[in-house]
This record gives C-alpha cells, sequence and structure tokens, in this order.
C-alpha cells in the first residue's frame, strides 16, 4: 500500500501547489497562448512522469518515430487501466487533448488542468451533445492540436478474450479533419492497479506506437469499416507483445 498512499499524496499535493501556477498560466495565457499551452503542458507531463517513477512502472516504447512532430494527430489506444492516459500523455509531443467521459470534467482541482489542455467531457447518454463533442475535436485538431480517444469506449476489464469493438463514430475527428491515426497498443497497464486494487505494485508495461493510418488513403472498404481497421491493427501490435512475454 506504500506506493498508493505515496502517490495519492503527490497528486493531492500536486492538485493544490499548481492553484497559483495556473493562475500565472491564466495570465500568460492573455499575452501568448501558445507559450501557456506548452507551459501546461509540459508541467502535467512532469507530473505524470513523477507519477509513474512513484508506482516503479518500467516502461518499453516501441515505434515512437511513428508519431509526426509537425501535424496534429488522433491517437487511438486500447483501453485497460487509469494509467494509460498517464503513460501516453506523458509522452506526447505536442499539445494533446482527451476525450474522457463526462463525470471527468466535475473532478475539482482536476477539470482545470484537463480543461486548459484542451480535454473534452463526452456525454454517452446524449447523441446531441456527444456530436457536438466530436465536432468540437475536430475544430481542435484543424487548429492543430492533437486528440486522443478510446475507442473501445471504456476499461476493458477482461483484456485476455481480446478487445471489446471500436466504436466507429470515435474515429470521425480524424474523417472530418483529415488527420492521421495513430494506433496505440498498451499491454500490461491493469497490472499496476486494477488487477489487485487498492495497491499500486511495480508492472512492466509495454506501449507501441503503430504507423500513421491516413483515411484518404485507404481502399473503399478499410475507410467504411475504419474502426474495425485499426482494431485490427492495434490487435496485431498487442499480438507481438505477447509473443515477448
Amino acid at each position: 500500500m506504500i506506493r498508493m498512499i505515496v502517490t495519492v499524496i503527490f497528486v493531492v499535493l500536486f492538485l493544490i501547489i499548481s492553484l497559483p501556477i495556473q493562475g500565472v498560466e491564466w495570465i500568460i495565457r492573455k499575452f501568448n497562448r501558445q507559450a501557456a499551452d506548452l507551459s501546461s503542458l509540459r508541467i502535467v507531463q512532469w507530473a505524470f512522469k513523477v507519477i509513474l517513477f512513484l508506482s516503479g512502472v518500467k516502461l518499453t516504447v516501441i515505434g515512437e518515430d511513428h508519431v509526426p512532430r509537425d501535424e496534429a494527430v488522433l491517437y487511438v489506444p486500447n483501453h485497460q487501466s487509469f494509467f494509460d492516459i498517464i503513460i501516453t500523455y506523458a509522452r506526447c509531443p505536442r499539445l494533446t487533448g482527451y476525450v474522457a467521459k463526462e463525470s471527468t470534467g466535475k473532478v475539482p482541482l482536476l477539470n482545470i488542468w484537463m480543461k486548459r489542455l484542451y480535454c473534452l467531457f463526452l456525454d454517452r447518454n446524449d447523441l446531441k451533445k456527444g456530436l457536438k463533442t466530436i465536432l468540437t475535436g475536430v475544430d481542435q485538431m484543424k487548429n492543430g492540436i492533437s486528440m486522443c480517444i478510446f475507442p473501445e469506449g471504456t476499461r476493458n476489464r477482461h483484456p485476455e478474450e481480446g478487445l471489446m469493438p471500436f466504436k466507429e463514430g470515435s474515429l470521425k475527428m480524424a474523417e472530418k479533419s483529415g488527420c492521421a491515426i495513430i494506433p496505440v497498443a498498451l499491454t500490461g497497464t491493469a497490472d499496476i492497479l486494477e488487477n489487485h486494487f487498492p495497491r499500486i505494485k511495480s508492472a512492466r508495461v509495454i506501449l507501441e506506437y503503430g504507423e500513421p493510418i491516413r483515411p484518404t488513403e485507404l481502399s473503399k472498404d478499410e475507410h467504411k469499416f475504419l474502426g474495425a481497421y485499426t482494431q485490427h491493427r492495434i490487435e496485431e501490435m498487442l499480438a507481438r507483445h505477447s509473443e515477448t512475454d
């Protein structure tokens, strides 16, 4: 339980101590939005890296050179753990917003950072609000902000049974913005927390980035079932991870 206690203490202290930092960021944003955005990104990434260190995560990264540095992309990872967000966000090379469930936007202090970093909150029970959220994501990507969405819709509690079907609508941001999709495969993240909650244990995690998928370059059938096509690409990476275990 020591790792859990230390990690929770760090997170709480960071959220409290960062309040005045957010005030400074707000002022900087008035004069130089780009500088404030980059500063906020690096501050949160630093905090996430500290959390991973305290949690004892041993991370292997594959294919990071597949991620373009000069354009917005849509990251599409499989989802097993709360740590998926921490691990992937800590390595984003440019400003990136995440699509999270609506309830996350109600968490005090955390929601301030999330909104500042262009995260969007999806109401899964209201199609009209959901569409509006996706269109906001499209606009952000057109303005150079990468986005990340978990197309399984929720955490997969039985990854040994394979990925849950990808929701086709989750990839609309890439289709409508013209940006590339980066398939992301995560293995071992549930071993950090979920498999023995509430304890945090040191775990080996593999993070692999696949080659960019550009919807405009796909065949008609591949484009029609973009979710299934992307899911297959991630499944191939996960299968390779299993062979190395």
